[in-house]
């Protein structure tokens, strides 16, 4: 059976200024993320996960599996450049209680479709436990065709995707292909087809901006669940008017830094993000905190 339907939050990493992890924040983080019904994933591109030395990595699993204490499942990211690597990873995460592990293609050699096929079986068969594939072309350099998806969708640990990709074709298309499917899920990592998605039969969604609310996102995806289309799309417009915010004339490298901007003055977490991020300037953070006040 699909391993989840819903809210899916790839979690910001809170970090103290010395670059640990912030055990408090990680905490206050889970407890809004799990009251709304949605899920953590951690480790993932919102997470800074490339940037994460191991120890920093171990310390977030733990004291997320810790905070969660059985309530929801937890999705962590293994992406990285080395296969051994990510099967340590995916080995040590699942002991310590994670239960869907996430990857990208690794992301610095250029890769033929043949291989990827070959690499993710190979994760897939490694690692023994439930994998979702993660397309995120924007940060890795690669797409995963849709074939190679559909191929990898029969490997018995295989369990969904994330795609995070911005085509409408694609992801109509991917729709299509899982919708029925009862041992495979679509999750939307592009957040602003969101209602689109789930009213045309996407499994659930993965929104950055669901670290700020991920009350709206439950409302937005219950609505669409039920055919609520007004009331899906008023809420995919809500969301977007808050995700400019921090998104709008940015690239990642400034719209995270910009996130926890918004989390530090909420008080959810501090604002320190891992070099090669750095904190936004004194007069931008002025003028997010200028637009928070108007909403």
């Amino acid at each position: 059976m699909k391993k989840f339907k819903g809210v899916i939050v790839p979690m910001v990493t809170p970090l103290n200024e010395d670059y640990s992890i912030d055990a408090r924040a990680v905490e206050k983080m889970i407890a809004t993320i799990i009251r709304t019904d949605a899920v953590p994933f951690i480790l993932g591109t919102t997470g800074e996960s490339a940037s994460l030395s191991q120890t920093q990595k171990l310390d977030l699993v733990k004291y997320t599996v810790n905070a969660v204490s059985g309530k929801c499942r937890i999705f962590a990211g293994i992406s990285g450049t080395s296969l051994i690597e990510s099967v340590e990873c995916a080995q040590a995460y699942r002991d310590m209680g994670v239960d869907i592990l996430v990857s990208t293609l690794p992301y610095y050699f250029p890769i033929e479709p043949v291989d990827m096929i070959r690499y993710f079986d190979q994760l897939a068969n490694e690692i023994d436990s439930p994998l979702m594939l993660y397309n995120m072309p924007a940060m890795v350099g690669e797409s995963i065709p849709l074939t190679v998806a559909q191929q990898l969708s029969k490997h018995p640990n295989i369990v969904g995707m994330k795609d995070s990709e911005r085509d409408i074709q694609r992801l109509n298309e991917s729709i299509e292909l899982w919708k029925d499917r009862e041992d495979f899920g679509f999750y939307i990592g592009w957040a602003a087809q969101s209602a689109h998605g789930v009213l045309n039969g996407a499994d659930g969604i993965v929104p950055s901006t669901a670290n700020l609310v991920p009350d709206l996102y439950d409302q937005l995806y219950r609505a669409a669940c039920n055919g609520e289309q007004e009331g899906a799309f008023e809420l995919q417009r809500v969301t977007d008017e808050l995700s400019s915010i921090y998104q709008k004339g940015r690239k990642l490298n400034t719209s995270l830094p910009a996130l926890k901007v918004i989390l530090a003055e909420q008080g959810i977490c501090q604002a320190t993000v891992m070099p090669p991020l750095y904190n936004i300037s004194q007069d931008e953070c002025i003028k997010i905190k200028q637009t928070l006040q108007k909403h």
